[in-house]
């Protein structure tokens, strides 16, 4: 995911063909839902943003609901803002953030909840570059410790990802850690695992790079 060999430009080309396709529906297809987002992050690496849908008549719009195009699973880290790297607006993305992007229950909820309320069929989970819970997680798992109160819970979770790539680079744990939150996903019964097994919805990764701000996606079958 770090092989960025003319991503940048490749992406920037798209989003300007593109453009931000703003009056897409929640439900449309996953894939044309992905686009979208590819497209609005070439907009924010290009620095050619349009800042979307933030006007007073789109707040008046959403006082009778909301229909967002995508889920967005992201790490709560202030350098990794989902509607800033994406360049949508108001009640375009549903964003539920956690340190490390894991999971649990009321997380897995939420996500569920923008399936089936909400209309989403693109649920992305976003990782970063740098990630410090993921850091921690590696560290402090490794030798033995322990994390300050509440914090363990979270490194517990990232826990499977550092097991996984003992040997390997920080990078590689992130990677892994997207990925085990994807499977979960895609595998979470009674809800998630049926729209997926249906092709309803669809479940991608992808890794935030802090200083290109490019967003590289994992699309590959896990």
């Amino acid at each position: 995911m770090k092989n960025l060999s003319g991503v940048s430009l490749f992406l920037i080309m798209v989003g300007l063909t593109l453009g931000s396709s703003h009056s897409l529906r929640a439900d449309a297809a996953p894939s044309v839902s992905l686009a979208r987002l590819k497209a609005g992050n070439a907009r924010f690496v290009s620095g050619r943003l349009t800042h979307p849908n933030r006007s007073s008549e789109r707040r008046a719009e959403l006082t009778g609901g909301q229909r967002p195009v995508a889920v967005i699973v992201a790490c709560a880290d202030s350098r990794v803002p989902p509607e800033l790297v994406f360049d949508e607006g108001l009640g375009d993305l549903f964003v539920v953030r956690v340190a490390g992007n894991v999971l649990n229950d009321q997380i897995v909820g939420s996500i569920e909840y923008a399936v089936v309320n909400l209309g989403t069929r693109l649920i992305i989970v976003l990782g970063h570059e740098g990630c410090g819970a993921v850091t921690s997680a590696r560290s402090t798992l490794s030798a033995g410790g322990r994390a300050a109160g509440h914090i363990q819970s979270i490194l517990e979770a990232i826990r499977p990802a550092v097991e996984a790539t003992r040997g390997q680079d920080l990078a590689a744990t992130s990677l892994a850690n997207v990925r085990h939150v994807v499977d979960a996903l895609q595998h979470s019964p009674p809800i998630l695992q049926a729209q997926v097994a249906a092709g309803s919805v669809q479940v991608v990764g992808a890794n935030y790079l802090l200083e290109s701000g490019v967003v590289a996606f994992d699309e590959a079958k896990h």
